[in-house]
């Protein structure tokens, strides 16, 4: 992505704007064609679990996103993020549908999403807080869909899996509207009034604790070959551009604090997911197999 494309207005069309919103939902089907057999040298465990860190974040998030819902400063607002949300959801349902057919379980996307505890979730810190004032939105979702853009380019080509190789191609292209939209409102609020900038500054600032985990490995990462830590570098240059180009300093922050050497990736969260889950949760496990 170039330093303008991160600007382009919301009003600008493309031929891709059909494939940016609502993954899954009225589209092409991103497995379509896709062998769906596992490969014979990839451990099923580790790629269920891989496919779940990846799926948790995405679930995560779209979460937060929708909440957003009636709160958001315009009702254009609402609407972009409740589809972005339905983008991240999208993510989320084949990959957690992926890590129930190759562990040998049969497990759900419902399994995963509605009958998991807390400390079962193998998602990033940084998706789980609580969503604070739109400024640290806006920096959320730009930090995530800068990293996980590179990662998913970075899958698509490279993935032990062609489920996940799938998913990656087709997420890539809402990724990069995710980050768009994210770096429009970060120009707007860093480079318009004096407390528009001191708002997406302290945003920016509240953030940067939750970055590092995204380049933190997993010892699972590591067996397939997948160290999130060469991203680091690029992705982080990445944000710098556009931080500076909305007159914003990157921060310097220090990385949150891990407990006993864990994170979200090993299943330690904070209280925010503990709330977050309860609300995901409630009316599958108030009418355990109802369906609708």
């Amino acid at each position: 992505m170039t330093d303008d494309h991160v600007y382009l207005t919301l009003a600008e069309g493309d031929h891709e704007a059909e494939a940016r919103w609502a993954y899954g939902t009225g589209f092409a089907d991103p497995l379509l064609g896709v062998d769906t057999a596992p490969a014979p040298d990839v451990d099923g465990a580790d790629l269920s679990l891989y496919c779940q860190l990846l799926g948790d974040d995405a679930l995560v998030l779209a979460q937060r996103l929708i909440e957003w819902t009636t709160h958001a400063p315009e009702l254009e607002e609402e609407v972009a993020l409740a589809n972005l949300a339905l983008d991240l959801l999208g993510q989320a349902r084949l990959l957690l549908t992926r890590a129930g057919q190759v562990d040998g379980t049969g497990r759900t996307e419902d399994d995963f999403a509605y009958w998991r505890a807390e400390h079962e979730f193998r998602n990033v810190r940084l998706v789980e807080a609580e969503n604070g004032d739109f400024a640290f939105s806006i920096a959320r979702l730009l930090v995530f869909a800068t990293a996980r853009g590179a990662l998913y380019r970075r899958l698509a080509e490279a993935a032990p899996d062609a489920v996940v190789r799938a998913v990656a191609a087709r997420g890539v292209k809402e990724l990069a509207y995710h980050q768009e939209y994210a770096a429009a409102w970060l120009l707007r609020l860093g480079d318009g009034t004096a407390y528009s900038r001191e708002r997406m500054q302290a945003g920016l600032d509240a953030v940067w604790p939750l970055v590092d985990e995204l380049f933190t490995a997993h010892e699972v990462e590591l067996r397939l070959g997948l160290d999130p830590a060469g991203l680091r570098e690029p992705v982080e240059a990445e944000l710098a551009r556009a931080i500076e180009r909305a007159t914003l300093a990157v921060p310097t922050a220090r990385p949150l604090a891990r407990i006993g050497g864990r994170a979200g990736r090993e299943g330690v969260h904070g209280e925010a997911l503990g709330r977050l889950l309860a609300e995901l949760q409630v009316v599958a496990r108030e009418h355990p197999g109802a369906t609708w």
